[in-house]
């Protein structure tokens, strides 16, 4: 996975395009965080057509929310197709894992509290 970092300005209090604030790169699964606190994150994905995050389980809930394209996201062993608009839960501690159908962008929010 890339982490991407942005030059100049960093987010702030103004209006942004969610899907504009993280760039596709092939073959890869970029990532942006926006906000890294103690309560929780919120950070922007790419997944080029193809690539994925392979099971996992985190301690704490995440919420989903597709902003273009296809994904496949599995949780507890049921897969669930996603497109553009559509948004879903992954409870704590249940394995997950994400499949790219086609290119798609995702935002992830993260409560850790």
């Amino acid at each position: 996975m890339v982490e991407e970092k942005k030059p100049g300005k960093a987010l702030g209090a103004e209006p942004a395009r969610l899907a504009e604030l993280v760039a596709y790169q092939d073959g890869a699964v970029v990532s942006r965080a926006l906000v890294n606190q103690k309560a929780g994150t919120v950070t922007l994905f790419a997944f080029d057509a193809g690539q994925g995050l392979s099971e996992h389980t985190a301690p704490f809930d995440a919420l989903v929310f597709l902003l273009e394209g296809e994904a496949e996201i599995a949780i507890g062993g049921q897969p669930h197709r996603l497109q553009a608009g559509e948004i879903i839960l992954m409870p704590a501690n249940i394995p997950h894992a994400v499949k790219a159908q086609t290119r798609f962008k995702m935002l992830l929010i993260m409560i850790r509290s």
